[in-house]
C-alpha cells in the first residue's frame, strides 16, 4: 500500500497558521475594497475611492515581514499593509464615509489616518513626501539604538519628485534602518512608466544613491515576503537603507471615477491572469499547505466581519457642521 504524500514544508519562518493568516489579509483587502465600491456607487463614500486590485499581494507580503515595533507609511493602494498592522475594517469604512466615529472624526478621508501604537503612520497626498518623514522616524530609531525598522511605500510617479530624492539621499548617507518599497504598477495616474523615467529598472534609482536595491515579482506573494524579510533584517542589523522594487499592475484606474481609457483590454486581461491572490491560493493548495475547507472558513469569516462592520459604520452619524472649527489654529 502506497503511503500518502507528505506536503512540502512551508517557506522558512512561516507556519501553516502564518500562511492562512496571509490569505486572510489578502482576501480581506480585496473584499473590503469591493464593499467600498458598492458604497461608493450608492453615494455613501465621501470623496474618491482608490483600489489596489491586482497589487494586494505586495502590500500584505511586505508588511507581514515586519516585526511589532516597526513603523510603516502606506500609500492609497496599501490598505492591505494597514490591515496587517491592525487597522480594522470598521475604521476604514468610517473613514471613507467621513463619519464622526472615524479615526479623524470626519476630517480626512480614505486611509489617511494614523495609529502609531499599531505601527502605521498615515500618509499625506503629496507624492514622495513620506520618504523624508519616514527617514526622520528611522533616524530616531538609530539615535536611540532601537532595533526597529521603518518602511515606506512609493510609486514610479513619486520617484520623480524632489522630496523622494532628498529623503532617499539622506537615508542612504545616514545608513538609516529604512526599507523603501517601490511599487512599479505600470502607471502614475495615466502616465506609463516608460514616459516617467529612462532607467531600465526603478531599483536603479536606489543603486544610484548607494542603496542595496532589488527587484521582485510583486504578484508572487511568497517571493515578496522572503525578499522583504531579508531586507528588513539587513536594515535592522545596521546595513543601512534598503530598496525593494515590486513589479505589479494596477487593474483599476487611478481612482474609481477613472475610466481607464489608457489601459488596453489586452493588457488588463494579461494581468488578470497574473492575479496575486489566485497565484497564492494555487501555491499553498498545490503544496498541501491549505485545503479548500481552510480557505472557505476564512472566506466565511471575512464575509461576516465585513457585513458587521458595514452595518456599524452606516448607522454612525456624520459630524455636525460646527465641529469643523474645532482644533483649527491661526
Amino acid at each position: 500500500m502506497e503511503s500518502a504524500l507528505t506536503p512540502a514544508a512551508p517557506p522558512a519562518d512561516l507556519t501553516q497558521e502564518n500562511l492562512l493568516e496571509i490569505y486572510y489579509f489578502l482576501r480581506l483587502t480585496r473584499s473590503l475594497e469591493e464593499q467600498l465600491v458598492n458604497l461608493y456607487r450608492q453615494g455613501k463614500v465621501i470623496g474618491g475611492l482608490y483600489r489596489s486590485l491586482g497589487q494586494e499581494g505586495e502590500s500584505v507580503a511586505t508588511s507581514y515581514a515586519l516585526r511589532p515595533g516597526d513603523i510603516l507609511s502606506p500609500l492609497i493602494r496599501n490598505l492591505g499593509s494597514m490591515l496587517v498592522k491592525g487597522a480594522q475594517p470598521v475604521e476604514v469604512l468610517r473613514q471613507y464615509m467621513a463619519k464622526t466615529s472615524s479615526p479623524t472624526a470626519g476630517r480626512e478621508m480614505n486611509i489617511h489616518f494614523n495609529d502609531l501604537d499599531k505601527g502605521f503612520l498615515g500618509q499625506i497626498s503629496h507624492l514622495g513626501d513620506m520618504v523624508p518623514v519616514m527617514a526622520g522616524i528611522a533616524l530616531t530609531f538609530k539615535m536611540r539604538v532601537e532595533r526597529r525598522v521603518g518602511m515606506v511605500y512609493v510609486g514610479d510617479g513619486a520617484m520623480s519628485t524632489g522630496a523622494f530624492h532628498e529623503g532617499v539621499n539622506f537615508a542612504a548617507v545616514q545608513k538609516l534602518p529604512l526599507v523603501v518599497v517601490v511599487e512599479n504598477n505600470g502607471y502614475a495616474f495615466s502616465t506609463p512608466v516608460h514616459k516617467q523615467t529612462r532607467v531600465a529598472s526603478l531599483a536603479d534609482k536606489g543603486r544610484s544613491y548607494g542603496i542595496a536595491s532589488y527587484t521582485v515579482d510583486g504578484n508572487d506573494v511568497l517571493a515578496v515576503y522572503g525578499l522583504a524579510r531579508q531586507l528588513i533584517e539587513a536594515a535592522r542589523s545596521g546595513e543601512g537603507t534598503q530598496m525593494l522594487e515590486v513589479v505589479t499592475y494596477r487593474r483599476k484606474g487611478h481612482a474609481e471615477h477613472d475610466d481607464q481609457r489608457y489601459q488596453s483590454e489586452e493588457e488588463l486581461a494579461l494581468w488578470e491572469g497574473n492575479d496575486p491572490i489566485d497565484r497564492y491560493v494555487s501555491r499553498i493548495g498545490d503544496a498541501g499547505w491549505a485545503t479548500p475547507d481552510d480557505l472557505e472558513r476564512i472566506d466565511s469569516r471575512i464575509e461576516r466581519e465585513i457585513s458587521e462592520a458595514v452595518g456599524t459604520a452606516e448607522s454612525d452619524p456624520l459630524p455636525e457642521g460646527e465641529s469643523a472649527i474645532g482644533g483649527v489654529f491661526a
